[in-house]
C-alpha cells in the first residue's frame, strides 16, 4: 500500500533533520491552538486513474476513511469539518487540539485516493487488489495469499531515473528456510524473517547485505493492576525484577532486540534513557514481597501470549523458572489472538494475570503507545493492564494536545507520564525489537523507517 498510496505528510527516519517532510502537502501550518490547520498542496499530481489530485480529493478521502471506521480510521476523530479552500488548499477544523501534521503521515488510515474510482467501483474493488492512488507503482495483479505484482506509474509525479526498477514482484512465503534459500540464490532480492541463528552466515555472504535496525515494536507484559495480589504496586514492583532481561536478550533474541525503556520504543521521539529500567534482581524482589506480606510467594499467576511465537512462549518458560525461585507458580497459557483478547476484554476479576504481546504504532506519537494501552477505559480495548489514573491522563492528554506547536514541551510530559508507569509498575518492558531486513548487495538505496513497518519504498532503490 505504501508503494501505492501517499499521505499528506511523510515521517522520516530516526536522525533525519526533521520529523517531517513533504509528501502531498508541500506545506502546512496551524493556528496557536492547534485546532485549525491549513495544507498547501503538490500541484501537477495525478491519481493512476488519471484523475487529478487536489483538495477534494483530500476532503473525500479522510471523510470517507472516517466513515468507513476501519482500521486505524479513529487517528481522524479530532477532525470537526475539511474546508476546500480552493483547488491546492485545504483547512481542517478540529473539535480538540491535535497534531494533524503527525496524524497525516501514519501507515494506516491517511491514504489519499481517487474520489471517482471509490464512487465508481467501491471498496469491493479496492480490497480484491486494485489500487488508485498517487504513488509511484500500481496493481497490475494480485492472487490472494500468494503473489502480488505492481508496476510503474508512468506519470508519477516524482518522475523516474535511470536505474529504478520498472516491476515490483512480491511473494507471500512463511517458511523461512524457503526465503532464505531464494534470497542467496538471487532469485528474491530482499526479504525478513529468516532464521534468527542463521544470520551469522547470511552477513559473511558477499552477495548480501544484512540490514539491522531499531523498530517502533515493543514486547510488553502488561499486569493486571486490579486483581490480587497484582493489585498491590509492590508485588507489581517485584515482579519487574523477577525477570532476566539481559540473559534473555543476549541468549535468546541476540541483535534482533535491546531492552526497553519503558513503553516508547528507542529511536521514536518522546523515548528516553532518562526513564527508569528495572533490572535483575531477585533479592530486591524477594524483599519486595516480604514487605507486601508475600515473603514465602505462595501464589499462582497466570501468563497469557500468542501462540505459535516462540519468542514469547520463551519469556515465560525463563521467567517461570525464576518466579519459582521465589515461591511463585506461574501458568503460560498460549491462545491465538481472538482468545487471548477476549479473555482480556472479559471480568479483569476472572482474567490473565499478565497479558503478552506486541504493540506497535499507527499514530507516530508515544500518545499512541501511552494512551491506547494505559489511559483509563470504561470499556477494556487495550488498556489489559486495567490501569486508572486520572493524573496520567491528563498528562498524556495535554502533551498530545500541544505537540503541534511544541513538541519539545510534549515530550518531556510524555516521559514524566512513562516515569509515572514505571514507578507504578504497570507492566514489565521486556525489550525493543529491531528490523532484520536482508537484501542482495546490488541493490542500493534501502533506508528502513520504522514508521513504516517492513514497508520498502521500492521507487528509492535501484540496481
Amino acid at each position: 500500500m505504501a508503494n501505492c498510496y501517499e499521505g499528506l505528510t511523510f515521517y522520516n527516519p530516526p536522525g533525519s533533520a526533521e520529523i517531517l517532510s513533504p509528501k502531498l502537502a508541500v506545506s502546512w501550518e496551524s493556528n496557536p491552538e492547534t485546532t485549525e490547520w491549513t495544507f498547501k498542496l503538490r500541484e501537477g499530481v495525478k491519481f493512476h486513474d488519471g484523475e487529478p489530485f487536489n483538495a477534494e480529493a483530500v476532503k473525500y478521502s479522510i471523510e470517507k476513511t472516517k466513515e468507513l471506521a476501519v482500521g486505524a480510521a479513529y487517528i481522524w476523530d479530532p477532525v470537526q469539518e475539511i474546508q476546500v479552500v480552493d483547488e491546492n488548499t485545504v483547512t481542517f477544523k478540529l473539535s480538540y487540539a491535535a497534531p494533524l501534521d503527525l496524524i497525516a503521515s501514519a501507515n494506516y488510515a491517511a491514504w489519499i485516493f481517487s474520489p471517482k474510482a471509490y464512487e465508481e467501483k467501491g471498496a469491493d474493488w479496492f480490497n480484491e487488489g486494485h489500487c488508485a492512488g498517487t504513488g509511484p507503482y500500481t496493481i497490475e495483479s494480485y492472487e490472494r495469499g500468494s503473489r502480488l505484482v505492481m508496476g510503474r506509474f508512468a506519470d508519477y509525479w516524482g518522475g523516474w531515473k535511470e536505474g529504478q526498477f520498472e516491476k515490483v514482484v512480491f511473494e507471500l512465503i512463511e517458511d523461512p528456510v524457503v526465503l532464505q534459500q531464494k534470497i542467496e540464490s538471487g532469485e528474491a532480492d530482499f526479504t525478513y524473517q529468516v532464521a534468527p541463528d542463521n544470520l551469522p552466515a547470511l552477513r559473511n555472504n558477499p552477495d548480501l547485505v544484512v540490514y539491522s535496525n531499531p523498530s517502533f515494536q515493543n514486547l510488553v507484559g502488561l499486569l493486571n493492576t486490579v486483581k490480587p495480589p497484582l493489585d498491590n504496586k509492590l508485588v507489581r514492583q517485584a515482579l519487574s525484577y523477577s525477570f532476566p532481561y539481559e540473559q534473555f536478550i543476549q541468549g535468546v533474541m541476540g541483535e534482533r532486540a535491546t531492552q526497553s525503556y519503558g513503553p516508547v520504543p528507542v529511536g521514536m521521539w518522546g523515548q528516553s534513557k532518562d526513564v527508569p529500567q528495572y533490572q535483575y534482581d531477585l533479592e530486591k524482589a524477594k524483599a519486595l514481597l516480604t514487605e507486601a506480606g508475600y515473603p514465602d510467594g505462595g501464589f499462582k499467576l497466570l501468563m497469557t501470549f500468542a501462540t505459535g511465537d516462540q519468542d514469547e512462549q520463551q519469556v515465560g518458560e525463563l521467567w517461570k523458572a525464576e518466579l519459582a525461585k521465589l515461591g511463585i507458580e506461574l501458568e503460560i497459557q498460549g491462545l491465538n489472538w481472538e482468545a487471548q483478547w477476549d479473555l482480556g476484554k472479559s471480568d479483569p476479576q476472572k482474567a490473565q494475570d499478565i497479558f503478552v504481546m506486541y504493540w506497535w504504532p499507527d499514530l507516530i506519537s508515544p500518545y499512541s503507545f501511552l494512551r491506547s494501552m494505559f489511559h483509563s477505559e470504561d470499556e477494556t480495548l487495550f488498556n489489559l493492564a486495567y490501569y486508572k489514573n486520572p493524573q496520567f491522563d491528563e498528562l498524556i492528554d495535554q502533551a498530545n494536545e500541544i505537540s503541534g506547536s511544541d513538541r519539545e514541551k510534549a515530550t518531556q510530559m510524555f516521559i514524566e507520564a512513562q516515569k509515572m508507569l514505571v514507578d507504578d509498575a504497570v507492566s514489565l518492558f521486556f525489550y525493543d525489537l529491531a528490523n532484520i531486513h536482508i537484501a542482495r548487495a546490488d541493490v542500493k538505496g534501502f533506508v528502513d523507517n520504522p514508521a513504516y513497518p517492513h514497508v520498502v519504498f521500492v521507487y528509492s532503490l535501484t540496481r
